[in-house]
């Protein structure tokens, strides 16, 4: 993201009122990057990082992999840091045609099309629970391996069973815990992602292609 003054001002607050925590510096920017975008502290117990998950989810995006989203606020919330770093594909589930089907959302079954499409994927769920759930049965099936999964979809039915899952599965993650959480929480999860893998690996490609 683009800084001003304010926005440094407000990270030093945020930081100050932060407190005692237990994250590496690399999730300490992401979960601070998510208060500031809620101005919610609660984020700061809530947020789960599985191991591994922000190298993965660095080296995935600096090898230009493609980003699959389930709702076009997420799609948004990124485009901005996404076209002014690595310039990763980015396609949204909502936004894909397929054929109508009554057994899943126009989300799941979206995003089941595309995760098919680029099974190694970066997956990002902030809005829609079905989309998660779409997914998880298709890492549990073996059909996909993704490289990244962002799951912060707030929901109140069988929400922290298709998280649990998720986290079992293996892949790396990076999901709310309980019914809190939203596709803004999703967007500002990747822009500090981006922004990281950016330090790591994007001085050496800025003037690249």
């Amino acid at each position: 993201m683009e800084w001003h003054v304010t926005d440094a001002q407000s990270l030093a607050i945020i930081d100050n009122e932060m407190g005692d925590h237990v994250f590496s510096p690399a999730e300490y920017e992401i979960v601070r990057r998510v208060v500031y975008a809620t101005s919610d502290f609660e984020y700061k117990s809530l947020i789960r990082f599985s191991e591994h998950s922000l190298q993965a989810g660095a080296a995935a995006l600096a090898a230009r992999t493609t980003i699959v989203v389930d709702a076009p606020m997420v799609q948004v919330g990124i485009a901005y840091d996404i076209q002014n770093t690595f310039a990763n594909p980015v396609y949204c589930s909502m936004e894909t045609l397929t054929r109508p089907q009554k057994e899943k959302t126009r989300a799941a079954w979206g995003i089941e099309t595309l995760a098919r499409r680029y099974p190694e994927g970066i997956f990002v769920v902030g809005q829609a629970q079905t989309a998660l759930t779409a997914l998880v049965e298709l890492i549990e099936a073996e059909e996909i391996r993704p490289a990244l999964i962002v799951a912060t979809p707030a929901g109140f039915v069988n929400l922290e069973t298709a998280k649990e899952r998720l986290q079992e599965s293996l892949v790396p993650n990076i999901t709310t815990e309980g019914r809190k959480g939203n596709a803004l929480v999703a967007a500002a999860i990747i822009d500090g992602l981006v922004d990281l893998a950016w330090q790591a690996y994007g001085q050496d490609r800025s003037g690249g292609g």
